[in-house]
């Protein structure tokens, strides 16, 4: 199995990347940056998904010498000119305070119709490696999934922006969804599978294996 690092901190999301690779038997594992050695921060300063997941893919591809994957996402309405956007996790101010972020969305919404709070999810995934010579290569992806924002929220989950997500196909808000609907039509489950079919295309991951 080829080895890659996940440039995350976050146990649940290398779960999930490996558990998408395995439902598909494609021949890799994903190991957290504790795993690969890295203990650096990671700066997330760019004004684009793509070019923070890059950013982060660099950094740890870099200090470990592996291939690195890393994603970066959020969410961006229309009417807001696509904010809150690479800020979506600190809009209130404080990093990861969902209902903060929440409360300060819909009270910038609060005077826009219903038929103009248009909205996406987007997930940008980026793959770096580097070859004896030290010449970087690099896959970019991005997966989208469009919805509109609600008035208020509904549904238990309390996962970001999920509550206020509407997600016209099925009727419901991204917190209603159970995980396994939720994955299969989600930002983050549409980039992993383009990145799983630039790979193929392009033998990224198991080139010189």
């Amino acid at each position: 199995m080829k080895k890659i690092v996940l440039a995350t901190g976050n146990p649940h999301k290398v779960e999930e990347f490996n558990r998408f690779f395995a439902e598909r038997n494609f021949p890799v594992v994903l190991l957290s940056m504790r795993e690969a050695g890295f203990s650096g921060e990671l700066v997330e300063d760019a004004d684009t998904f793509e070019g923070n997941a890059h950013c982060k893919a660099l950094t740890v591809a870099r200090a470990t010498g592996m291939l690195c994957v890393a994603d970066d996402s959020g969410l961006e309405v229309d009417a807001l000119g696509g904010a809150p956007g690479v800020f979506s996790a600190r809009y209130a101010g404080g990093h990861g305070d969902d209902e903060a972020n929440i409360r300060k969305l819909l009270e910038e919404l609060r005077d826009v119709p219903d038929d103009r709070r248009t909205a996406r999810f987007v997930c940008a995934i980026c793959a770096v490696k580097f070859d004896p010579n030290e010449v970087e290569s690099t896959l970019l992806v991005r997966g989208t999934v469009e919805g509109k924002i609600l008035r208020g929220k509904r549904g238990d989950g309390r996962f970001g922006y999920d509550p206020v997500f509407f997600y016209e196909p099925l009727g419901k808000t991204f917190a209603e969804l159970d995980g396994t609907t939720k994955n299969a039509v989600s930002h983050r489950g549409r980039a992993l599978e383009n990145l799983l079919a630039e790979a193929e295309e392009r033998n990224f991951f198991l080139n010189g294996e």
